[in-house]
């Protein structure tokens, strides 16, 4: 009988220790990039970027688990460098 008790207490003593000292679970941790005026960008967004006299774009991605910008593209386009190379003048200010 005396047995039989301790093989029980073996069983559930050491499971119920375990389950008592599991840790909380952790807070997921806010991975992002921020922009040259401190605005948060999400991971994946891509963005035009001026570093040393050169615009490039840029997309947030993670690298060694931290936030990072990375080239993904040669030149920013804006809408007024878009139509001057497709041949259209730019809108006049007279309408």
């Amino acid at each position: 009988m005396l047995r039989s008790v301790l093989i029980l207490l073996a069983l559930f003593v050491p499971a119920h220790l375990a389950r008592s000292q599991e840790a909380p679970p952790l807070k997921p941790v806010e991975c992002y990039c921020t922009d040259s005026r401190g605005a948060r960008i999400e991971l994946g967004e891509t963005i035009c970027m001026s570093v040393g006299g050169r615009s490039f774009l840029a997309q947030c991605q993670m690298s060694l688990n931290n936030p990072m910008w990375r080239e993904v593209g040669p030149s920013c386009l804006s809408s007024r460098n878009l139509e001057t190379e497709r041949g259209a003048s730019p809108p006049s200010a007279s309408g």
